[in-house]
Formats: C-alpha cells, structure tokens, sequence
C-alpha cells in the first residue's frame, strides 16, 4: 500500500512512522526546509515530550474534546513515546508537575530520534513541498496535488497542524484543503496564550516579574463562577500575565460562553494568591513577626523578607495603607488588608493575545466527521486526520505533544 502524510511535526511524523512499520511505502510532505519546526521550540526548547500521569488523566487534562481521545490515548500511550524515544538511545527525566523531558534538555534530541527512525524505515521525504488539495474520486481519496506534483496513494494522513506559530510553518493550510472535501472547521481560537490585562500600571510596575509556587483563580463577576484554579509558575508581562498555570487557563477561558463579551465588560478577573501555603491567620502572624524586628522602620521598607523586590510598591498601593508609616502605628485593620491583598490579589483579564502568540489552536476539523477509533474521516474514504488539525487541546504540562504522537499512531496504522 502507499500512503502520503502531509505534514512533517509530530503527529505527521509518528503517522509515517506507524505506517511504515506495516512495510507500506510511505511518502511524508513537508512545506518547510525541515522537519518538526514546531517541535523545536516547545518546552522553551527543551521540549516538554509528554505526562508521567496515568493515561486515564490526560482526558481530564484534554479540555478540547478529550474522550474523542480516548482510544488514541488507549492505543499509544505516554509510556510507548518513552519506549519509542530509550529505543533511539535518548533518556527522560521527570520534572515537576510529571512533566518529561530529554534527558539532554535539547529538543534537538527528541527531533532527531524521529527523523532517525524515520530514514530506518526507508520513509521518503519530498522537503519544501505544499500540498494544495487531496484528489478525490466519487468520496474517495487517491492523492494529493502539490505546488510540483500530484502523488496517487492508496491512502492520505492530513497532519499540518493548526494555525498557531504561523512561522513555523502551521498555517492553517489543512483547513481548506479538508473544507474543499466537505469537512467544517470548527471556530478557530488561540489556546494556551498569554492573556492581557486592563491595569497597564501593574503591567509597567511587574513586567518581567516571574513568580513560582502561586495559585490562581479565574472568576465570572456576572454570576461568581469560579471559572478556573491552578497552581504553580506564572509571570507578568508588558501586557498581562503567561507562565504555564496563565496559559493553561487560556485553553479552559477560549470555550467560556459569552467569553468575548465578558471580557469587553471587565468581567473575567484574575484573582492571584501570591502566598497559598499560608492561611490568612498564619500570614498575618507571619507578618507580625516581621514587624515586631523592625518596628521603627517605614512600612515601605518592611516585607523585603515576605515578597519579592518587584511586588512591594504595588502591594503597597493596593493596601492602601501610606508607605512611610512606621510599622508600629499599623493597625490590625490595615494588617488585615495587607493580607487580604498579598491574598487576593486582583486584576481584570482584556483578552487573549494573538493567535500567533499562542502555543496551541483551539478548534478543527469537528471531531463528529471523524472516527475516533482509526482517525479516518466520515466523509471521504481513505482520508485520514492526526494531530492539531483535529478540534482536540490539551493544557500545558506535555498533552497536546502527547495528542500527536497518539493520534498520528492511530491514523498511521489504521
């Protein structure tokens, strides 16, 4: 049999992979110089491979669909990238929150033991290559037209991810060519993006500030929903607020009703506790120590111990209490809003950045036109879907790389 993947990241390169090892002749497209653009710079570059959490988890970890993800997580687990990876000779490690990484800390490494695996299995690789529409006959799919050729297989993958770091080559091509067979694409958001906020004051006072060990919640001021909780590293930005438990939310935010709205409304806040080890009693008798060693000193030069350089005036100001009061005339009222503000911290989200800020693509080819089962497309036999083309997103932390070598196995095999 002979099989055309289009598109050379994750997803695209598992499904060659997969369907080589059925000793199928394999074809992978890539518009690009080079393989896994995209893949090279997650993690920061370190690559963020996938979960050490039992698989059962990661639909929980899936806000975008994830029991369509059921079988695929099923079928090639966390545990078989880890296998698949040791056999190319690269070791992981685990890190917080079970995230793994290459041992090496390069994504270049995880890439190569693709690419490797890849020349193994005799895959032929047409480099700088756009495909530009799937040849059909009567809802069958025969081939592929490209900007040099057309190519006639017995089966197509479409793997070109979505439309997130267009400059890695995820453009959003994949979502005409499968609109032009039938398929509808389902409303395109960034997901796991920063987010900007309405205090551009907090904005210019942290910008650069980046905090671990903070908790968060995300709350509708129209009916007090708490939308979202996380806990772990966030940062502040010159526009608002990333980090890993900012742009985890992002993709929990992109499908709350009325999200747009809301935002233009100032109702999404930001509710930031900067000490969540601590109850309200203990920080306050916390604080008290603190004061009780420097009593005589301004209330300005007093909490260097408790929070970081960057944070004090803006705790400052938002207490409410005048900095150059002496420490020993602090109230327990104004005690209590210093709590309440290094508790409570709150800021109002404006909205996501741009797409081509965002890690991942909320939204795709609805998952009801596939099978979830072989990836296979309801409507046109023979087509096949893997990866980020497809109405799935994960949170940060390894799952949406995960969703790819799943979904790519699934559909490479099928």
């Amino acid at each position: 049999m002979k099989v055309v993947v289009i598109g050379g990241g994750p997803a695209g390169m598992m499904a060659a992979i997969a369907a080589s090892q059925n000793g199928d002749k394999v074809i992978l497209i890539e518009k690009m110089k080079s393989l896994g653009r995209k893949l090279l710079i997650t993690g920061k570059g370190r690559c963020n491979i996938t979960s050490s959490l039992p698989i059962e988890d990661f639909i929980k970890n899936t806000p975008g669909n994830g029991k369509f993800l059921y079988s695929s997580y099923k079928r090639y687990t966390n545990n078989d990238i880890i296998k698949f990876l040791k056999e190319e000779g690269l070791e992981v490690k685990e890190e917080r929150g079970n995230r793994i990484f290459p041992i090496t800390d390069k994504s270049q490494d995880v890439l190569n033991s693709f690419v490797r695996r890849l020349k193994k299995n005799k895959v032929e690789i047409h480099y700088e290559e756009k495909a530009e529409e799937i040849l059909c006959d009567d809802k069958v799919a025969i081939g592929v037209k490209t900007n040099k050729e057309k190519i006639f297989a017995d089966k197509i993958i479409l793997a070109t991810g979505g439309k997130s770091y267009p400059l890695t080559g995820s453009t959003g091509d994949g979502y005409n060519i499968a609109k032009k067979l039938g398929h509808s694409i389902t409303k395109i958001n960034p997901s796991l993006v920063p987010l900007e906020i309405y205090e551009k004051n907090i904005c210019k006072e942290l910008q650069g500030l980046s905090l671990k060990n903070v908790s968060i919640k995300i709350i509708d001021d129209d009916n007090g929903k708490n939308i979202y909780e996380d806990f772990g590293e966030m940062l502040f930005t010159h526009y608002g607020v990333s980090g890993p438990i900012i742009l985890s939310s992002s993709a929990h935010l992109v499908r709350y009703k009325n999200i747009e709205e809301k935002y233009k409304n100032k109702k999404i806040r930001l509710v930031i506790d900067f000490k969540p080890a601590l109850s309200e009693q203990k920080l306050e008798a916390r604080i008290l120590r603190d004061f009780e060693e420097i009593k005589n000193k301004q209330y300005k030069n007093s909490l260097d111990k408790l929070l970081p350089q960057k944070l004090i005036p803006v705790i400052i100001e938002k207490s409410k209490i005048k900095a150059s009061k002496k420490v020993n005339e602090i109230t327990k009222i104004e005690r209590r809003m210093l709590v309440n503000e290094i508790k409570n911290f709150n800021i109002h989200i404006k909205k996501s950045r741009p797409i081509d800020e965002a890690i991942i693509t909320s939204g795709g080819i609805n998952i009801k036109e596939i099978n979830p089962k072989t990836m296979s497309s309801k409507l046109i036999k023979n087509l096949y879907f893997a990866g980020e083309i497809i109405d799935v997103d994960g949170y940060t932390g390894g799952f949406n790389l995960q969703i790819a070598y799943s979904t790519g196995y699934v559909a490479g095999l099928s």
